[in-house]
């Protein structure tokens, strides 16, 4: 919450800026379908009818929070719980100011990846401690969904973010050189290597202009092949760091 918090205000801030220097920029086609590509997410398998059947069946509390009853969700298996917590947030976040459109998103790096649920929906305590709790396990579910669709939907990159899933770089790696277009897998793998404080990329001018001093919600770096390749290499370099 502190986080999102923080991000509405960055945005704010740079949302007022575009407004008083000049109207924001028109996004061309290719940005928009990017961003839409962006948002996208993945559904997991695991007993999906049966969880999206159970979230729909969810009443909101006074405070718009959205929250299966313990009963029910201590009910479910481990994988459906990771299905239900990869496609709905149970407690409600006002939504902040909508970022302004970007010119040429799609040839971007991003320090950040958009908001997950849009931005609306935030997940609880205890989905937050079921990530952690099971996480060896979350990683599996994590890696067999992602691999077996070859897409890391939004959601999904959020789990990995969260728990700081390591383990999943050449995963995310390989489905990354399959197309070369989702660069916000990039995105996760620099956050990766800035969670763990890996001290090539930390020394590194992508760290400072992703996550220095001066950076906000929409620094990015240009998606060329060298700083594509950089990023892959530094993550990989990372991911051995981690496995000795």
């Amino acid at each position: 919450m502190r986080k999102l918090f923080s991000i509405c205000i960055v945005l704010s801030i740079v949302t007022a800026g575009f407004a008083q220097d000049q109207a924001a920029p028109a996004a061309s086609q290719a940005s928009e379908k990017y961003r839409e590509y962006r948002n996208q997410i993945t559904e997991p398998k695991y007993g999906l009818a049966k969880v999206k059947k159970l979230i729909k069946a969810i009443k909101p509390d006074g405070e718009d929070n959205v929250i299966m009853a313990n009963k029910t969700y201590n009910a479910l298996s481990v994988e459906e719980k990771f299905t239900y917590n990869a496609l709905h947030g149970e407690v409600f976040s006002q939504n902040c100011d909508v970022m302004p459109p970007m010119v040429d998103e799609e040839k971007k790096i991003f320090g950040h990846i958009p908001g997950n649920f849009g931005d609306e929906e935030q997940w609880s305590e205890r989905q937050l401690a079921f990530f952690k709790k099971y996480r060896s396990k979350v990683v599996s579910l994590l890696r067999e969904t992602m691999t077996g669709q070859k897409h890391v939907g939004l959601n999904l990159k959020h789990i990995a973010i969260e728990i700081q899933a390591y383990e999943l770089i050449p995963d995310m790696i390989k489905i990354y050189g399959q197309k070369h277009y989702d660069q916000d897998i990039l995105t996760v793998l620099m956050d990766l290597m800035h969670q763990g404080k890996y001290g090539p990329f930390m020394k590194s001018q992508s760290c400072e202009k992703l996550f220095g001093d001066a950076s906000n919600y929409r620094s990015f770096i240009v998606a060329n092949p060298e700083n594509q390749a950089l990023v892959i290499e530094r993550a990989t370099a990372y991911y051995k760091t981690k496995r000795r």
